[in-house]
């Protein structure tokens, strides 16, 4: 009797388990709460001597719940609907570019007009813009796929809808946004199917307008300048990026200490949020850095896992969702890391799930539920085998 009891317990949960791995991407879910947790242990720490102790802190964790839900709300609709909404989802993304310019709607912070007022928090409009984006033009490349392989207008066209929202992001100034939003694009249409030639001749044409932008603008020449070489001006353009590596360089292999940075102690600017990987390096060394980037590297192979298996068994709307999610988080973070590290210029980019900021958990925790979303129906539609305590209960469904 008891080994009857015994084997029905292990049956329950490994039906238990073959349910969880059919609704949740055990990894995927894995990883980002790892990102989460270790992200909000260095803005506690990077934020620390800036405010009220914890301050940041307690408004981060409001900020990590509540992109939890938004994630948990994502997760529970069809992927079906976002598809059929993607006309809604292009016209919603110029409404919040044009909004956000107009006085007295938009709000302005360091000579930047990125923000609209929500109460809680100030929505920056270009992380939503990325997210709607990405969701349209995974459902164009469903649509036109054909045309996009096989047309040099199919894969204009696309383009030439970025580039009428990059103007807006470029007026905020959101240089940093606008990169990333044609990389995403480029990115989606080269998995797409696009021609290597056509993806060559783009990317020129769009590397030498963005590298003309660059040095129209006063201020981004001397972010340029100061990237190049910040020694020559380091108390003036150079003083965020000389901080930024002497906190990094001070890290050596192991840190000084969880806590102990001396950089994010009024030296380096905006130490809890674009600059939060410095303090990390220098808090936990070498050794915290490889265990973040792994940490990034991960996820975005999860993400293209996930898209691969929708992509074999027919999802392609789903497919390219999920490359286009991963395009996104492991270009921003490498963007993030790079500039932290003296190798990019100065860009006004978060590092996903762990920099400080409202805006930017709400939209990469959404994101995150759709890239859910896809891995569950993908395995609810057959794709996903691999070797899991499934096979061991078809196995014996059919003794």
């Amino acid at each position: 009797m008891k080994m009857l009891d015994l084997q029905a317990s292990r049956d329950a949960g490994t039906r238990l388990t073959v349910e969880i791995h059919q609704r949740v991407d055990v990894g995927l879910a894995l990883v980002v709460l790892a990102l989460l947790s270790l992200g909000l242990i260095m803005v506690a720490s990077a934020s620390v001597g800036m405010a009220e102790p914890f301050y940041f802190l307690q408004r981060q964790v409001v900020f990590v719940a509540l992109g939890l839900v938004a994630a948990w709300a994502l997760y529970s609709l069809r992927l079906a609907y976002w598809e059929q909404a993607g006309l809604l989802l292009l016209v919603l993304v110029y409404v919040l570019l044009v909004a956000v310019l107009l006085p007295g709607v938009g709000k302005t912070v360091n000579g930047s007009t990125r923000w609209i007022s929500l109460g809680l928090f100030n929505l920056q409009v270009s992380e939503v813009v990325k997210l709607l984006v990405t969701v349209y033009l995974a459902g164009y490349l469903v649509r036109h796929g054909r045309q996009v392989r096989e047309s040099m207008m199919g894969f204009v066209k696309p383009l030439m809808l970025l580039g009428l929202a990059t103007i807006p992001l470029l007026m905020q100034p959101d240089f940093g946004a606008a990169v990333v939003l044609l990389a995403i694009g480029l990115g989606m249409l080269f998995l797409g199917g696009a021609r290597l030639w056509q993806f060559v001749l783009l990317l020129g044409v769009v590397s030498s307008a963005m590298a003309y932008l660059a040095i129209q603008t006063p201020y981004r020449i001397a972010r340029l300048t100061g990237f190049m070489d910040p020694w020559t001006d380091p108390f003036n353009t150079g003083f965020q990026l000389t901080q930024s590596l002497i906190a990094i360089g001070s890290g050596s292999w192991f840190g000084v200490g969880l806590g102990g940075s001396v950089q994010k102690l009024f030296y380096l600017p905006e130490a809890h949020n674009d600059f939060l990987f410095a303090v990390m390096a220098e808090e936990l060394g070498l050794v915290g850095v490889c265990v973040v980037v792994g940490l990034f590297v991960f996820l975005v192979w999860r993400s293209f896992a996930i898209g691969q298996a929708a992509e074999a068994v027919g999802h392609r709307f789903g497919a390219f969702l999920a490359y286009g999610i991963g395009i996104w988080i492991g270009l921003q973070a490498f963007i993030n890391m790079g500039v932290n590290m003296g190798l990019l210029p100065t860009k006004g980019l978060t590092l996903p799930l762990m920099s400080y900021g409202g805006s930017s958990m709400l939209v990469t925790c959404a994101a995150m539920g759709l890239l859910a979303r896809v891995h569950r129906e993908t395995v609810e539609s057959g794709g996903w085998r691999r070797r899991s305590p499934r096979r061991k209960v078809r196995a014996e469904a059919n003794a």
